[in-house]
């Protein structure tokens, strides 16, 4: 009792607290167990469950009257989990005594339950074993986890093999025989070198000249050339440069490079040539939805020796015009009408022109990054063919290799503003010596 006149004094809240706090856990064992958020069961050796606690039977959707004594163990597994819990599972009990985190699947009213099942033995006092307790955890969770990791795996595998997919068809576009895909690294190595040829030929009466320029060293480049011999004392020649860049574009390369070869020497006609070339393109890529194309010159070389002049016969397909450079200084571009670019048309038309190189002049194929390298400040003005053509009529006559060697230095002079590859061919007929 207060004293009159007095407070009360306050409750000690820290004894409060910690009175409260010890109701909470005035659990009983049994409640402990049927309430875990585990499930919990006991069975004999046999597997005949003798013990199981209200969780499980929860997630198991049983009675207790129904398990107990009645069912083993085994069958609250899925058939998968019963087959491994008899080969696997209850065999290494029996051997270890103890088995941890092991993944099953029971049988549950939502169908499968993934679960972490713990067992151990408990043995009685001559070590004689006496029964399995088993500890029962939730997987569900970490199974949705793993399921979407497997997916991840999947989607990246799948995009890896659509990847690999894709780099193989350029590989069978050069040598259709070729199973085996080497690395990445490699196929664009292979294929880089197989783009234009080594060397050329040496042709009689006749010099050449080539030049590359790549724009962009770690990308396979879509310009090509090349010379060969046909028969009967006959050359044939042919430059061109197809849409894109990459892998892609170095398949469309090889493809018409090697297409041209092989029609030259069934039909050298140029613009026969230019017409398989467009229906193999067409036939290769517009089926798919995926139409591609290029532009290509393609000709004959007939050198005459006793007269020194040489018999050029070409055909164009949308492929920036030959520019031939004379002995007298003159220079000009060589008409080639037509000019569809080819692999567009189911038809293409295309048409043969023809001139004579004499001794001292030079004939010069190029492709468009040339004529559209970017000049100026501001790089906004495109070189053009009138400032090409201004330019080998200041340094006509010129040989092939004199020609070439004026437009490399011309091609290095533009600097960042050459973004485009770039191929140089040029075929002259030497000086007559008097």
């Amino acid at each position: 009792m207060c004293r009159s006149g007095e407070q009360p004094e306050p409750p000690d809240s820290e004894t409060h607290t910690d009175t409260a706090f010890t109701a909470l856990l005035e659990d009983s064992a049994e409640d402990l167990y049927e309430s875990a958020p585990c499930g919990y069961l006991s069975t004999l050796m046999d597997g005949t469950v003798a013990k199981i606690n209200a969780t499980l039977l929860q997630w198991l959707g049983l009675e207790r009257e129904h398990v107990v004594g009645r069912m083993r163990f085994a069958d609250l597994l899925t058939v998968g989990g019963k087959l491994y819990h008899e080969t696997h599972f209850a065999p290494l009990l029996r051997m270890q005594g103890r088995l941890r985190g092991i993944a099953l699947e029971m049988r549950s009213p939502g169908g499968r339950l993934p679960v972490l099942v713990s067992s151990v033995i408990k043995h009685g006092s001559g070590g004689e074993p006496l029964l399995i307790r088993t500890t029962v955890l939730d997987a569900t969770d970490r199974r949705a986890y793993e399921e979407e990791l497997l997916r991840r795996q999947r989607d990246a595998q799948e995009a890896r093999a659509a990847a690999e997919e894709a780099y193989a068809q350029i590989a069978e576009t050069r040598r259709q025989a070729e199973t085996d895909r080497a690395r990445l690294t490699d196929a664009l190595a292979v294929l880089q070198k197989s783009l234009v040829p080594s060397t050329l030929p040496v042709m009689p009466g006749m010099e050449t000249a080539t030049y590359y320029h790549t724009a962009y060293p770690d990308q396979l480049g879509g310009d090509f050339y090349d010379v060969f011999a046909l028969d009967g004392g006959r050359w044939a020649f042919f430059i061109g440069d197809v849409c894109g860049k990459g892998p892609q574009a170095a398949a469309l390369t090889s493809l018409a490079r090697y297409t041209l070869r092989a029609a030259a020497l069934h039909d050298p006609e140029p613009a026969a040539a230019l017409e398989t070339l467009n229906a193999v393109l067409r036939d290769r890529y517009a089926a798919d939805g995926d139409p591609r194309y290029c532009t290509a010159i393609f000709g004959t070389i007939e050198p005459d020796p006793e007269t020194g002049q040489v018999a050029i016969r070409l055909a164009s397909g949308g492929h920036p015009p030959a520019l031939v450079l004379r002995a007298g200084g003159r220079a000009g571009f060589l008409p080639t009408p037509g000019g569809f670019l080819v692999g567009v048309l189911p038809a293409a038309p295309f048409t043969t022109a023809e001139t004579t190189l004499g001794p001292g002049d030079t004939m010069v194929l190029y492709t468009d990054g040339l004529t559209e390298a970017r000049t100026g400040p501001s790089r906004a003005s495109l070189y053009g063919e009138e400032a090409l053509l201004a330019f080998a009529t200041a340094h006509a006559p010129a040989s092939a290799p004199e020609v070439v060697s004026e437009l490399r230095g011309l091609l290095e002079g533009f600097g960042d503003g050459l973004d485009d590859d770039t191929a140089l061919l040029a075929l002259g007929v030497p000086p007559s010596r008097s």
